[in-house]
């Protein structure tokens, strides 16, 4: 999509640039932060990031035909027929793109999810709530990008993208008449200017724990970070949506920012009657989870195919979103319950073997242990768990996954998920630490494999019948990322394959999906 009579005038303007050099009537035909994209007529925004600085690019997007740039440091910028100076980029691509977009948020309902965990189950649930009851929606998230009725698969590795990519999204959402867009919005992106000129009008808070704090660098910062999706919503004034916050009552994280909200807040709870969604009679099962789901205007009785108590903590926060845009609960429950499954959460791995193989995304300290807690409940053998930690993210939690494999799993193998220009023996080792602390014993109670796929094929071939695998940790993405380089991955096929090894290969398409 490609907006017609832009300028590189209005567009520094919108940004908040001085110009200082060029022609402002320069027709800018697209936007670009990357100049291997750079097309001829574009505007290219020098970026600084963790690895690059776009202002060593800038020649080779002049080479390629560009024709404005915006920029931190005018010195080599002279050439373009117009550049703009700003103290931030990445703060000022927002606005920018939403200029150049026309400002697409304008005419969409736009519902943000944020927390720790459970972001990409929720946005699957609002989602089927809404689609359900006939409102087309948008969706971009950790797995998938919906717009309309078309969904791509993704694995970008930033679960909200750069403000340039959602402005656009947010734009093919308008011309497919999308009624509401669902948006995961993480705390880098909430810090980072990527939802900037996003018009929030319902924000959902799953829960607030511990994450990201080599980033972030303290509990409290990551949650205000979090916060800032409230704060979104409050300055939505005068839009011809619903407004208000879901927000979990049980999570002192998600007290914490929430209590403050100056507009209100639909609060959940499966501990507190009084909250403005309550479940009870919770019963969970091998087909899914069972409860009763209470607000003011009733109750009602819910089957969600998704397996796992903490899934009604996300089914609830799916549920207040809903009760905001005007659903009742009878409409809300029909939607809960008609999604079937969330790619790469509890994803079962079936090929005939009398064990369990689940394919789970959980990588925190806190949700590997509900994932873990939740396999042991519906497993008569040993649990056993593999995973690793992610490079160059944050290094506390390492020595909490360690301890949690241990503690609920009866063996843990330990191995390489994300390394990037960490070594991964170090990563491993950190983590291993943590299993020690517990009295763990290597070679008893854990390994360490540095390879994911020969520590996937280790488990399989240590599994006994009536135990259960679960691969933590990768869920849906696509690939695995040494230092600057993706290589290929499935983690549901690595599983497939160490199965087939092992003599099972009678693959049952029917019986894969939500464990």
């Amino acid at each position: 999509m490609k907006p017609e009579g832009k300028t590189a005038g209005e567009l520094l303007d919108a940004a908040g640039a001085k110009l200082v050099t060029g022609d402002p009537e320069v027709a800018v035909t697209s936007i670009h932060y990357d100049s291997r994209q750079v097309e001829p007529g574009g505007l290219f925004i020098a970026l600084r990031g963790g690895y690059a600085d776009g202002h060593a690019f800038l020649t080779d997007a002049l080479e390629r035909g560009a024709v404005a740039a915006l920029v931190e440091d005018s010195s080599e910028a002279s050439a373009f027929l117009a550049c703009g100076v700003v103290e931030n980029t990445r703060a000022a691509l927002s606005p920018l793109s939403a200029r150049y977009f026309d400002n697409p948020g304008d005419h969409l309902g736009v519902i943000g999810v944020t927390g720790t965990d459970g972001k990409t189950t929720t946005t699957y649930l609002i989602d089927a709530i809404l689609r359900s009851n006939g409102l087309r929606t948008g969706l971009v998230g950790t797995v998938s990008i919906r717009i309309g009725d078309s969904v791509v698969d993704h694995d970008t590795r930033q679960t909200t993208p750069e403000s340039l990519e959602v402005q656009r999204l947010l734009a093919e959402m308008r011309s497919e008449s999308v009624n509401w867009a669902v948006l995961e919005a993480t705390s880098h992106a909430l810090a980072l200017y990527r939802l900037d000129d996003c018009p929030f009008d319902i924000a959902v808070i799953t829960n607030v724990t511990r994450e990201h704090l080599d980033f972030h660098g303290s509990v409290d910062a990551y949650r205000q970070a979090k916060a800032q999706l409230i704060r979104r919503v409050e300055k939505g004034t005068g839009r011809p949506y619903p407004r208000g916050v879901v927000a979990n009552l049980d999570d002192e994280g998600s007290r914490t920012i929430a209590e403050s909200s100056t507009i209100p807040v639909h609060w959940f709870s499966v501990e507190d009657s009084t909250a403005d969604l309550f479940a009870s009679d919770v019963q969970v099962h091998a087909e899914g989870t069972r409860f009763k789901l209470t607000s003011g205007a009733g109750s009602v009785e819910i089957n969600l195919k998704l397996i796992g108590g903490y899934n009604v903590f996300n089914a609830m926060a799916a549920a207040g979103a809903g009760l905001i845009t005007g659903l009742d609960l009878d409409a809300i429950r029909d939607g809960l319950e008609s999604l079937p499954y969330v790619p790469g959460r509890m994803q079962r791995i079936e090929c005939g073997q009398p064990f369990s193989v689940i394919v789970d995304y959980a990588h925190s300290p806190a949700s590997l242990e509900a994932t873990l807690n939740l396999v042991r409940s519906v497993t008569s053998g040993r649990v056993i768990v593999v995973g690793g930690s992610a490079g160059e993210r944050d290094r506390g939690k390492r020595q909490l996954q360690g301890r949690v494999s241990a503690e609920l799993a009866d063996l843990a193998i330990f191995t390489s998920e994300d390394p990037r220009f960490e070594a991964p023996d170090v990563i491993i080792a950190e983590i291993a630490e943590g299993a020690e602390s517990t009295g763990a014993v290597s070679g008893r109670d854990f390994l360490t494999i540095e390879s994911r796929q020969e520590a996937i094929r280790t488990a399989v071939e240590l599994a006994e019948p009536g135990d259960s695998i679960l691969l933590a940790g990768k869920g849906h993405e696509t690939c695995m990322i040494y230092e600057d380089k993706r290589i290929p991955w499935n983690e549901a096929s690595e599983a497939k394959q160490a199965l087939k090894s092992r003599g099972f290969s009678a693959v049952n398409p029917e019986m894969e999906g939500s464990a």
